[in-house]
């Protein structure tokens, strides 16, 4: 018998996707092919290099192999051909079993039932192959991995070139500028965008469900207003404040939450931790009818209307003459602090005052969020609510206010027009509207104002901003985010405890208090 050559080698495709199970078969060394083969030896390794070079053509493929011939035929066609010429080389099995020397038949008779057996124990690890295979899938093989990283290399890229950005600082005057940017440098500071959710709606919608809520114990106070109607007001007294022992002059700050907002708002309850820690003072001021409370006069709000807060910040001050006294407001609450702010000029208690996510022209805001994908988001659902608030104290209107035509409103606008001008005495939904933007009093306001916003926030469009007007007016600091969406400003990984508004907030009160006397001669 002459001397043939080794068998093919096994590479590792299938030594690897078993796994951490050894293989049952083992591939032949050199050495141990360079020495004398044993009796079946060479068809374990045919069989072995039929499964592992050649994968099945279907990947459910599990029936067990019979033969060496099958496991060949499962091949596909250029590693048949060799496999073939491999079996063709063995000694023991010459060119078939049918072979007219009865030696070979004799060879055939030994080698079969080992055959048999290690065709047999392929056949397990090929069916553990292909469980292995599916499981990995997509993510485990070379290419996916490849696409994934290419992929992610490519979005990273596009995101610190295109999303993190600076935000753009307006400043009227050269002091405020300066002053922000001493001590308030995250106004200054690169803004980055939560990295999987950095589009307006999406930041929008997410704010409320995504951060936390801290814990916070309120004390209730009720005032009465001029015309016999009451105020909600919930305050945080810090009482255990280590910096301010004295509560007469430990600093307090007011804050205005949005449209139908209360003290609960997760955003006003961020602000208050954050006070807690400067040791500060809040007192958070509920719209009339929104907290619960009972409404004694027919009549709500609107942030035209700045009666209740002149009467609120009068209150306040009252209380604690000596203290620091600043105010926040945010989405309608501050465009009421500003609609304030321009009305009565210097003449306020108020040392400063910020507003985040402001619409600054009604007209602009409700046309932005009259759009199909706005109004199915955010219009419609804001105007249930509105909705459902007055219906709570209906009895308190029906004899100035058809309440069956408000109910059938489907957008703020036509809530406005139907029920808040009506009530506030306008003419007309117009007047109305123009009466409440804020940006027609912007240029009167008397005391440092920081306000906050995206230009891409769908409740304020880029365009309303009144870039031009705020250059005119040394008190005023527009810092303008390229992302951030109405109120979202999230950031990190996972924006759950905090987010770039909250650190705008601290910043700026806290420079205010700490060294506002700086700008006492602007």
């Amino acid at each position: 018998m002459s001397k043939m050559s080794p068998p093919p080698t096994v590479p590792p495709p299938l030594r690897s996707a078993v796994g951490s199970r050894r293989l049952l078969w083992k591939v032949p060394s050199s050495k141990a092919r360079a020495a004398p083969s044993k009796a079946g030896e060479e068809p374990r390794a045919a069989a072995a290099a039929a499964a592992a070079l050649c994968p099945p053509r279907s990947s459910r493929r599990k029936r067990p192999i019979s033969s060496v011939g099958a496991a060949v035929e499962e091949c596909r066609p250029p590693a048949r051909l060799l496999l073939r010429a491999s079996l063709l080389q063995l000694p023991e099995l010459g060119s078939s079993p049918s072979s007219r020397d009865p030696d070979q038949r004799d060879r055939w008779r030994t080698v079969q039932p080992r055959l048999d057996m290690d065709l047999e124990m392929l056949s397990r690890e090929f069916s553990l192959y292909l469980e292995h295979q599916v499981r990995v899938g997509f993510l485990g093989s070379g290419v996916g991995l490849s696409l994934v990283l290419g992929f992610s290399v490519a979005y990273a890229c596009y995101y610190l070139s295109s999303i993190a950005k600076k935000p753009q600082l307006v400043t009227g005057g050269e002091s405020l500028n300066r002053f922000l940017q001493d001590h308030c440098p995250v106004v200054t500071e690169t803004y980055y965008p939560t990295i999987w959710c950095w589009e307006s709606r999406g930041q929008t919608l997410l704010r409320p469900f995504i951060t936390s809520k801290p814990q916070v114990q309120y004390r209730n106070e009720l005032i009465k207003t001029a015309d016999g109607g009451q105020i909600s007001l919930d305050w945080f007294d810090n009482n255990k404040s280590t910096c301010y022992l004295d509560a007469s002059t430990r600093p307090t700050v007011l804050l205005l939450p949005g449209l139908t907002g209360t003290s609960k708002e997760s955003y006003i309850l961020h602000m208050i931790q954050f006070s807690e820690e400067l040791g500060y003072r809040c007192v958070v001021f509920n719209n009339r009818g929104v907290s619960g409370e009972n409404l004694l006069t027919p009549r709500t709000y609107c942030c035209a209307n700045t009666e209740d807060l002149e009467t609120v910040i009068h209150h306040v001050h009252s209380l604690y003459p000596s203290a620091p006294f600043l105010a926040a407001g945010v989405s309608m609450g501050g465009m009421l602090l500003l609609n304030y702010l321009g009305k009565i000029g210097t003449k306020t208690p108020l040392m400063a005052a910020a507003t985040f996510s402001v619409g600054w022209n009604t007209f602009a805001c409700a046309e932005s969020l009259e759009k199909p994908l706005n109004w199915l988001l955010f219009n419609y659902y804001l105007t249930t609510c509105l909705q459902s608030s007055v219906n709570k104290h209906r009895h308190m209107f029906v004899k100035q206010i058809d309440m069956d035509h408000v109910m059938k409103a489907k957008s703020i606008r036509e809530f406005d027009k139907r029920f808040t001008s009506v009530m506030f005495g306008y003419r007309s939904i117009d007047d109305y509207y123009t009466d409440a933007s804020p940006n027609r009093r912007l240029k009167s306001v008397g005391i440092p104002v920081l306000c906050l916003n995206s230009v891409d926030d769908v409740f304020s469009p880029r365009h309303a901003i009144p870039i031009e007007t705020a250059k005119q007016n040394p008190n005023v600091a527009l810092v303008l985010t390229s992302y951030g969406g109405h109120i979202g400003f999230l950031e990190g990984i996972w924006p759950r405890q905090s987010t770039y508004m909250d650190r705008v907030f601290k910043q700026f009160v806290q420079a205010i208090v700490e060294h506002g006397h700086e700008l006492s001669g602007m």
